[in-house]
Parts: structure tokens; C-alpha cells; sequence
């Protein structure tokens, strides 16, 4: 007979294998989609936060993608070097790194407007049930990381 502790520690209970799994399933879905523009699922993220808002500095879109410089300095390079982007030092401060969208990168968002539509098809849930499930896994993200 299980006991409490031996239930505590099952695969199935545990709130982090749901997540990371879910993760990886969802990264899946979005391969495809994303191969045909020429990404991966983090220069999508990263291309995402530059069409909500170009101009981004690195460090800023560091802390918006939870990325360190270590990780997100070789993903801008290949962003950059498919001519995506492009990064400029600020002429105030030279630590400052400035990046903006090139027209390419500008025009690549019209080909990934299809995207989330082929996602809220593939999780079989309403748009309701995608919002309060996003907001719920922020606020989760939040408590972690205070």
C-alpha cells in the first residue's frame, strides 16, 4: 500500500512534470510552423517581444524572455546574421545594445500571424480557456520568482 510521501513523490503529482512536459508538447506543435520561417522557438519568443515592441535593449529583452546574456547573445547573433535584426551600440554608452527590427524581420511577422490560430487549433481548448490558463501560469511564474 502506497503512503503519503510515496504519493508525493510520483511523476504524474508532480506540478513541474506537467509543466515541462506541456512545454515540450507545445514546442512541437509550433516546429513546423516555425521551420518555415526559418526559426526556433526561442527566436520566436525573441521575435515576438521586437514586433510588440522594436527597439528593445538586450537587457531588456533579457528580462522579458527570462534569458541570461550567456543565452540570448548567440540567439540575437543568428537573428542577426539571417537578417532579422540588427544590434547597435548606444553612442551614450557603449554597454548598452540596442536592437531593432530589420525590414525582413518586420515583414516576417505577417507569416507568423497564422501561428496562433494553428495552436488554439491544436490544444482542442477555447480562446476563454487559453487566456485563463495563461493567466494562472503567470501568476504561478510571478510567485516563483519572487
Amino acid at each position: 500500500m502506497p503512503n503519503k510521501t510515496d504519493a508525493l513523490l510520483q511523476l504524474d503529482n508532480q506540478l513541474c512534470f506537467a509543466l515541462y512536459s506541456a512545454s515540450l508538447a507545445m514546442t512541437r506543435v509550433y516546429k513546423p510552423h516555425l521551420d518555415e520561417m526559418g526559426l526556433t522557438y526561442p527566436q520566436y519568443l525573441a521575435m515576438l517581444a521586437l514586433w510588440e515592441r522594436d527597439g528593445l535593449m538586450v537587457s531588456e529583452l533579457g528580462e522579458k524572455l527570462y534569458l541570461d546574456s550567456g543565452t540570448l547573445t548567440p540567439l540575437l547573433k543568428r537573428l542577426e546574421a539571417s537578417g532579422l535584426i540588427t544590434r547597435i551600440r548606444d553612442v551614450q554608452d557603449e554597454r548598452r545594445v540596442h536592437i531593432t527590427l530589420t525590414a525582413a524581420g518586420r515583414k516576417l511577422k505577417t507569416r507568423a500571424a497564422k501561428i496562433p490560430a494553428c495552436i488554439l487549433s491544436a490544444s482542442q481548448c477555447s480562446i476563454s480557456e487559453i487566456s485563463d490558463l495563461t493567466r494562472q501560469v503567470q501568476a504561478l511564474r510571478q510567485q516563483l520568482v519572487a
